[in-house]
């Protein structure tokens, strides 16, 4: 992989190719990525996707939405910070393309804003109860007439690739999705590699998959603009293992706040957490004026993104080449000299938020509601590809909103539409759609 392919300011339909020192700085293409996603719906929808607690009633718990932009503020600063030390290894960069630090802020800083925008409603739940639909559920009648690949996308269905297909997918009269700089979506994608084959390894990118079949290509397209293949195999971009540091980071402070605030966590366990994290760089005596709870959360809470932040960036420039190379099997965080402070925090996180009773009863009522729509519209999706819809397979369809894709060329196309219709649903319209029709 080589810097200047990796910066590539191409996007979808470009026949001219498009360079940085020609860029107005008032409008650098990288930025434009990031205002394309903040003004679609997909990303307007998070407003009401959970983070960790659905359906949460209070103001100040977090959802998909809140998430995604302080994952981009944490993205951007990881970003810029690195660019400024990748330009001084790499001056030409600079000297003769026009690179600056800031251009790797904005890809970061746009793919952290989009890294949730393929979720389900309901959290990682509602990936699941997608794929149970079509493994054990009404969707297992289609196995036979898909090929592994195909199947396996909708049993395994993962809200990265989602992601990918809402940014880049093709629709009548919106050609390349958004139309990002393919920079930007090669930092999107976590995990280059397909459902199938499955083939654990110890490698971080090798963790899931990126990108449904209905996107190989276009992805193949992007890789090879990006450097990305080395001996046929698409390696991550490297700026991506800095888009997931700025999530690991937001995830495990802030999920871990929302616990104290809701009150599952106590404050003084929280906070003598929080400061082994930051021990070295509390000042005593501006920290011992705060005197209420959220003065000293908010506190504790920017010292540790900070110290995050600062070691994500060195671990990251420490091992660059390897990351080049493609040899760089970990995530940064997973060689953070906080490791073991870190796990202490998640390991809390889990037992006192994900894994409370009111977490999963609400994750069950989000299963059921998914199952539900899902027999119902891909029913009738797959009734009318087949010219054999009825009234209410048409009633159904006509409910979709306008433009957006149901009944594909093929069956897989069908059943990946239906699926990733009831993917973009917020959290509440799913409810109450499966409310409505299916009681």
């Amino acid at each position: 992989m080589n810097w200047e392919s990796l910066l590539s300011l191409k996007r979808f339909g470009d026949t001219n190719k498009r360079l940085r020192k020609e860029q107005d700085d008032l409008r650098l293409g990288f930025e434009v990525d990031y205002d394309r996603i903040v003004f679609s719906n997909a990303f307007r929808s998070l407003q009401d996707k959970t983070q960790v607690i659905p359906f949460s009633k209070t103001d100040f718990v977090h959802t998909r939405l809140t998430h995604s932009l302080e994952v981009s503020v944490v993205g951007r600063s990881i970003g810029r910070m690195a660019g400024r030390a990748i330009l001084e290894k790499h001056p030409h960069l600079e000297a003769s393309l026009g690179y600056q630090a800031k251009d790797f802020g904005a890809i970061t800083a746009a793919a952290s804003l989009a890294h949730d925008i393929g979720n389900p409603p309901f959290g990682h739940s509602g990936e699941k109860a997608i794929g149970h639909f079509f493994k054990s559920g009404g969707g297992a009648i289609y196995k036979s007439k898909l090929t592994s690949e195909q199947y396996q996308d909708l049993c395994d269905f993962e809200g990265n690739a989602n992601g990918l297909k809402i940014l880049a997918e093709s629709r009548q009269g919106t050609k390349g999705g958004l139309r990002l700089s393919y920079a930007t979506l090669g930092a999107f994608v976590k995990y280059p590699k397909a459902s199938l084959p499955i083939k654990p390894t110890s490698h971080v990118a090798d963790k899931k998959y990126g990108y449904f079949q209905a996107q190989k290509d276009f992805f193949s397209e992007v890789a090879e603009e990006l450097s990305l293949v080395k001996n046929g195999k698409v390696l991550r971009h490297p700026l991506t293992f800095l888009v997931e540091a700025a999530d690991d980071i937001c995830y495990t402070i802030i999920d871990f706040e929302d616990g104290i605030n809701l009150g599952w966590i106590s404050e003084d366990y929280a906070l003598e957490y929080l400061i082994n994290l930051v021990r070295d760089q509390i000042d005593s005596k501006k920290y011992s004026k705060l005197a209420f709870k959220p003065q000293r959360l908010s506190y504790l809470r920017a010292l540790a993104i900070n110290s995050l932040i600062q070691d994500a960036v060195q671990i990251f420039i420490k091992n660059e080449p390897a990351i080049l190379e493609g040899d760089f099997e970990f995530s940064l965080m997973d060689k953070s000299k906080y490791k073991a402070q870190i796990e202490d925090i998640i390991n809390l996180s889990v037992k006192n938020i994900y894994q409370s009773k009111e977490v999963i009863q609400k994750e069950v009522i989000g299963h059921r509601a998914i199952s539900l729509l899902l027999n119902c519209y891909t029913g009738a999706s797959v009734r009318s590809f087949e010219g054999k819809a009825n009234i209410h397979d048409n009633l159904i369809l006509s409910l979709v909103p306008e433009g957006t894709p149901m009944v594909g060329e093929t069956l897989y196309e069908t059943l990946l539409n239906s699926s990733c219709f009831v993917a973009s649903l917020s959290d509440g319209k799913a409810l109450s759609i499966a409310k409505d029709i299916g009681g």
